[in-house]
């Protein structure tokens, strides 16, 4: 794998749709996996509605979600060291199989405390996985446009289990909890048993081998990797980028209900977003994938802070779903660019680390966004629009190339001899 990739895709690379349907089956197999574990992944969507249910308060709920998402942030970079020292396969199923336990155990703990200690751990367990499935992507491809291929299909197959797992795990909330999470602890099981049986990792070079061997120590790749300046750079775009999407989260619904609509609208609205996902994702990824990965993640994210900050403007359903396809247009194209992008630019033996780095950047955005953007919002509402836009513009920024990094790819230009 070259740690420094062309600027756009090579012109050797397949069309994305001969990409497509030329991926191993490694990928569809991770991808079947995810989806199996998507499907039944309620806890995170579940666990506010469940405390206060049980009769504890709102904050009580906050803290259960501020300890998951820092471990949720812990898990990614203990997955993308697991990933990179002991294998995909292993870190995959050995996360699923404990995450399953622990999720198990839910309906039948006492004190808030002991569920705070649970949840967290669960925030932890629950990640690991991510880096190490990410690296089987990126092992089982060359190409630019395989990468963004097997991306794409791992999160397609990501966004139907979301869908079809928020319709199942309704049903079974209204039920009963402790089948939910039962459900959940299957499914994650389930997940775990089918990658040990059926996902192989992929061989590694030799040099690759000896790469990692060399930094067996996790500190010492982990400094590694924030030398990368471009890393850096890229982690940063990432924890603002994020930190704008989740805004969907916080701000839309706050809003919906400050002019007056109601949680079916809310639901109308996030429904159309995932439909849009579902359907064009992929053809908008065919579409970008001829154009330079710097300047699509920069013009998806710019998307997003933009058609975000409208909301503030749309006052009926009208405009509101105008928004929605603007801002979840920028999500089709940045999201599906960015891990692709990444392991571009990932030198060899550190895919999983780099993929783990990734994670816990998108995961600080997700975490710490909710809670800033609510208190924004208290304060007054424009303030959140406001900053939502700032950070599309700054992310947008923060995706395209440094002077430094122009200036070193003209000099290379410059340098390199006529063929």
């Amino acid at each position: 794998m070259s740690s420094a990739p062309p600027d756009k895709p090579d012109t050797k690379d397949p069309p994305f749709r001969e990409a497509l349907r030329g991926l191993p089956s490694r990928v569809w197999l991770i991808s079947i996996g995810a989806l199996v574990n998507q499907v039944g992944n309620f806890l995170p969507i579940f666990i506010t509605l469940y405390l206060v249910e049980r009769g504890y308060s709102a904050g009580a709920a906050g803290l259960v979600l501020g300890v998951s998402g820092v471990g949720r942030v812990l898990g990614n970079t203990v997955g993308g060291y697991l990933a990179d020292r002991f294998g995909r396969r292993w870190t995959i199923a050995g996360s699923a199989v404990t995450t399953s336990g622990l999720v198990a155990s839910v309906p039948y703990l006492g004190s808030l405390a002991t569920i705070v200690a649970v949840v967290g751990l669960i925030g932890v367990t629950s990640q690991i996985y991510r880096p190490a499935a990410a690296a089987v992507l990126v092992d089982s491809v060359e190409t630019h446009q395989q990468r963004l291929a097997a991306f794409g299909v791992f999160r397609f197959a990501q966004n139907l289990g979301v869908t079809v797992g928020g319709v199942i795990g309704g049903v079974l909330a209204d039920t009963s909890y402790e089948a939910l999470f039962l459900t959940n602890a299957a499914a994650g099981l389930l997940f775990g048993v089918f990658v040990a049986v059926l996902v192989r990792d992929a061989p590694q070079s030799e040099a690759d081998q000896d790469d990692a061997d060399t930094r067996a120590d996790r500190v010492a790749g982990y400094r590694q990797a924030f030398a990368d300046r471009i890393l850096v750079r890229f982690l940063l775009m990432t924890v603002l980028a994020e930190f704008a999407y989740i805004q969907v989260t916080v701000g839309l619904p706050l809003h919906i209900n400050d002019v007056g609509l109601s949680e079916r609208h809310f639901g109308y609205l996030m429904g159309l977003a995932g439909l849009l996902v579902l359907v064009l994702e992929l053809p908008i990824t065919a579409v970008v994938s001829r154009y330079r990965p710097e300047y699509v993640l920069a013009l998806g994210n710019l998307i997003i802070g933009v058609g975000l900050a409208l909301t503030g403007f749309a006052t009926d359903m009208g405009p509101l779903v105008a928004t929605v396809v603007i801002w979840t247009l920028g999500e089709m194209m940045s999201t599906s660019i960015a891990q692709a992008y990444l392991a571009n630019r990932t030198p060899p033996g550190m895919v999983g680390r780099y993929q783990g780095l990734y994670g816990a950047a998108y995961t600080t955005g997700t975490s710490a966004g909710p809670a800033i953007g609510g208190a924004l919002y208290a304060i007054a509402p424009w303030t959140l629009w406001g900053m939502v836009a700032v950070f599309g513009l700054l992310s947008a920024q923060l995706a395209l190339p440094s002077r430094r990094a122009a200036s070193s790819r003209e000099a290379s230009t410059v340098a390199e001899p006529d063929s």
